[in-house]
């Protein structure tokens, strides 16, 4: 049984670190008061841990950051964090250091899995629907497959009074799938996907937009059951 919070993002405009969700990352993790941080899609994995150390403290859970040159953490991890920052370092620095199939054994064995933004994005099939520069190349595109969906995390709508010639996230997504069939979850800020029980569902004060190959976006509402509007 598989257990996820996955987060659109970290942080909204005008509040601090996580305060948009942790009433529900609380939740989440319920008694579990030990929890493993994967900070590889940042350059600098020590403040970035310090920063998710300091952001739970208050709470009483106690946060290890696992590093490129231990991992041992993983193994004996209550629940595992994978921060934001870039998918392609995140992807790159997991496939390096072996551990893709290590973090979805131990999903599947029912660690709870919390994510944001790159975190996100390597919880799908593949990180095709990522909004960040290649900045390194990994093995392959190829991710954790955590859901069978891909996210596209950060989604913002067209602004018809824009003067930006470039592509808008809807235009790239359905880019996407002129060259590939698995449905994408726009995932706008402020909201998330929970995974309880085998049941995928939209949380968070927003809804998503979801895109298919055949037929138009579809707007779902916060509350709606992933599995459904896919099977739709």
């Amino acid at each position: 049984m598989r257990r996820l919070l996955l987060l659109s993002n970290s942080t909204n405009h005008g509040g601090g670190y996580l305060d948009h969700a942790m009433e529900r990352i609380l939740a989440f993790l319920g008694p579990l008061r030990r929890l493993a941080f994967v900070p590889f899609a940042l350059h600098d994995h020590q403040g970035y841990t310090a920063k998710v150390r300091d952001r739970f403290a208050p709470a009483g859970v106690e946060v290890e950051g696992i590093s490129l040159e231990e991992t041992s953490g993983l193994e004996t991890a209550e629940a595992l964090f994978v921060g934001g920052g870039n998918t392609f370092r995140l992807l790159d620095r997991l496939q390096r250091r072996g551990l893709i199939e290590a973090i979805r054994q131990r999903v599947d064995s029912g660690m709870p899995y919390l994510a944001a933004s790159a975190g996100t994005n390597v919880a799908c099939p593949t990180i095709r629907t990522t909004n960040d520069m290649p900045i390194v190349e990994p093995y392959s595109f190829e991710a954790l497959s955590l859901v069978t969906f891909q996210i596209n995390p950060h989604y913002l709508d067209p602004d018809p009074a824009s003067s930006h010639m470039g592509e808008t996230r809807e235009e790239r997504i359905r880019e996407y799938l002129e060259e590939n069939d698995s449905a994408v979850l726009g995932l706008r800020e402020g909201s998330w996907i929970a995974v309880e029980d085998e049941v995928a569902r939209l949380e968070g004060p927003r809804p998503a937009r979801l895109f298919r190959r055949d037929g138009e976006p579809q707007e779902l509402p916060p509350g709606a059951d992933l599995g459904e509007a896919l099977a739709r």
